[in-house]
């Protein structure tokens, strides 16, 4: 399954902020990636380069490949209401943006390998694909033989609660009770620039 294999401190470095988690090699060197670095004069960013760079930021954060990202675009454009808006509550309904926001997992990248490797069940069906759309109503778990996985049991010891989904600790599931509004969503991305690049 195709997904992002290269270096992730890079792109944080580009970005200025930690797009994937806790990353201690980040928070050492936090200015830009180079042979220059933070000392390297760079002039003002073109529009486009500012809209390109958002939406990069957006496929990072979320672990989405371009032709994923332009396919949620196009069906948030075709649907009613802000389409950036409506963009950024597909990519928090994917399936492994869901368990990563129950807390299941520490990162989207362990999120996304739980879903692959069966871990991961919905409706109490075991489900493998990632970019699966999370419906309100849908009861999102852990498979039994699972429920034991050290990084699962590390993950949820310090997960947190967000108030478009509930968490039920005895049988280790959570349910999806409302797509999340845009100030619900923590994450610091301008949808904006991203629906006027893609508008070009």
């Amino acid at each position: 399954m195709a997904r992002y294999r290269g270096p992730k401190t890079k792109i944080s470095r580009r970005f200025g902020q930690s797009l994937f988690g806790e990353d201690k090699n980040f928070e050492k060197r936090k200015f830009p990636p180079g042979q220059h670095g933070a000392n390297r004069r760079r002039g003002k960013k073109s529009e486009y380069s500012v809209q390109l760079d958002e939406k990069q930021k957006a496929k990072h954060t979320y672990g989405i490949l371009e032709r994923q990202f332009a396919n949620l675009f196009k069906k948030a454009s075709s649907a009613s209401g802000i389409t950036g808006t409506i963009l950024l509550q597909l990519c928090e309904s994917r399936l492994d943006n869901v368990v990563y926001r129950l807390g299941l997992a520490n990162t989207r990248r362990l999120a996304r390998q739980l879903v692959n490797h069966k871990h991961i069940t919905v409706n109490g069906e075991i489900l493998n694909i990632p970019s699966y759309q999370v419906k309100v109503g849908d009861v999102i778990g852990v498979r039994e033989k699972s429920k034991s996985l050290q990084p699962i049991v590390n993950a949820l010891s310090n997960r947190s609660d967000y108030d478009w989904m509930n968490w039920n600790p005895e049988s280790m599931t959570g349910t999806f009770v409302a797509v999340p509004e845009r100030i619900q969503i923590p994450e610091e991305i301008k949808e904006q620039l991203i629906v006027e690049l893609y508008s070009k």
